[in-house]
């Protein structure tokens, strides 16, 4: 069996665990900590409706990763209202069409890790992963030296993205 380590992430990951507490708390968690602040620059956030937010991916695994999440902080998507269930998708889909419109992604990868034997880094604050793709994106480096190549400047797809998603709105 094949293994994908990401040893860079440990230290990101565990900031917001206690040892021994695996229902994280939302005042140790990086997300909450993150919403409260007024620096979205600074903290990745592209944008925020009502009951989600648009960020990027501190750790991404492409140029343009980014995350939709609720604003309440709940590990399950049964926890959250169908207002706020809603809301989500429809910021994931706004996402992925700002994404398409500045990035011209051949494809791309959408999902949410539930728990952390789902996958989940941050399993306590559940949240949609927006990966633009595109065809040939992936290379021997990651196999041979631990290097993933961004071949995109992060501050960059930042300003891009922050002016495309300025005035969407959810419909």
């Amino acid at each position: 069996m094949k293994r994908i380590y990401a040893p860079w992430r440990h230290k990101y990951v565990s900031k917001t665990t206690r040892s021994g507490d695996r229902k994280k708390q939302k005042k140790d968690c990086v997300f909450c900590y993150k919403f409260k602040s007024n620096e979205d620059k600074k903290n990745l956030i592209l944008k925020r409706y009502n009951n989600s937010v648009i960020i990027m991916n501190l750790h991404p695994y492409n140029a343009g990763h980014l995350m939709v999440l609720p604003c309440e902080h709940k590990a399950e998507l049964s926890d959250l209202s169908s207002k706020v269930r809603s809301e989500l998708i429809n910021v994931v889909n706004i996402a992925i069409e700002a994404l398409k419109k500045t990035m011209n992604p051949d494809g791309f990868n959408v999902g949410i890790n539930l728990g952390m034997a789902g996958g989940g880094g941050l399993p306590s604050h559940l949240h949609f992963h927006v990966l633009p793709r595109w065809t040939g994106d992936t290379n021997f480096l990651a196999t041979l030296d631990d290097t993933k190549i961004i071949c995109s400047d992060f501050d960059e797809i930042y300003e891009l993205l922050k002016k495309e998603l300025k005035n969407k709105k959810i419909k």
